[in-house]
């Protein structure tokens, strides 16, 4: 079992996401609670995709919501650096190309929109991979982030550490084909910037107009820009 250090290393954790890529899509859903169904229409509705357009579906895993963007006319992309999520997803009728964040495959201004889902925070360097999908994005095009981030309300944010570290793997151990990677995943959460510190960040590498909104008590965040 491969399970990838804080540290990041792409290789390392692309193995780790090959080794869970089989059940990955039912865990999600199952240690959320569901929410990872809602979470992805609500950042369908920010990301706005009108028919004609290009977009990047960054971090896209087995490629379920680069089908679910599709449907909106888009031509939507799913980028991976997990061949083996990109195995699962080959049957979803939408392109896949492999690549990493940091070393995107697309000429400069290439898409309209790009869109990374609880993905970002598996970037070895956040600013060199949101400095990548700027490169790749048309002016004026639009960037929508979606990602664990801090719970606003303290007495909830006890609780929700207390479910991270101690019952998450746990449940993982149910459900997942590779449930020792659910121990690192806890963690990265846990090691994220929050909501403000994200934004800024977002705002340092050529996005403009930042802003995000809280879902489901600030579990998780959804950061919109747009390329300057």
């Amino acid at each position: 079992m491969t399970r990838a250090s804080l540290e990041k290393r792409p290789s390392d954790v692309a193995a780790m996401f090959d080794q869970v890529a089989r059940r990955y899509d039912l865990t999600n859903t199952v240690i959320s609670f569901g929410q990872d169904r809602r979470w992805r229409a609500l950042t369908a509705d920010v990301l706005d995709l009108r028919p004609g357009e290009r977009c990047l579906d960054l971090a896209a895993g087995t490629a379920v919501s680069t089908a679910e963007l599709a449907h909106s006319g888009a031509e939507v992309i799913a980028c991976d650096f997990s061949l083996g999520m990109l195995r699962e997803g080959r049957d979803r009728g939408v392109p896949l190309v492999a690549g990493d964040a940091m070393h995107l495959p697309f000429p400069d201004a290439t898409f309209d929109a790009v869109t990374i889902s609880l993905g970002l925070r598996n970037v070895a360097d956040t600013a060199a991979g949101l400095t990548e999908m700027a490169r790749v994005t048309k002016p004026g095009g639009r960037l929508v982030v979606l990602e664990f981030s801090h719970p606003t309300w303290a007495p909830f944010r006890t609780v929700y550490t207390e479910y991270l570290m101690r019952a998450l793997p746990k449940v993982a151990r149910a459900v997942s084909s590779a449930p020792d990677a659910y121990v690192y995943l806890a963690e990265s959460i846990r090691a994220w910037p929050a909501q403000e510190e994200l934004a800024g960040v977002i705002a340092n590498t050529g996005w403009g107009s930042v802003r995000w909104r809280n879902l489901t008590g600030g579990i998780v965040t959804l950061h919109h820009a747009l390329r300057g």
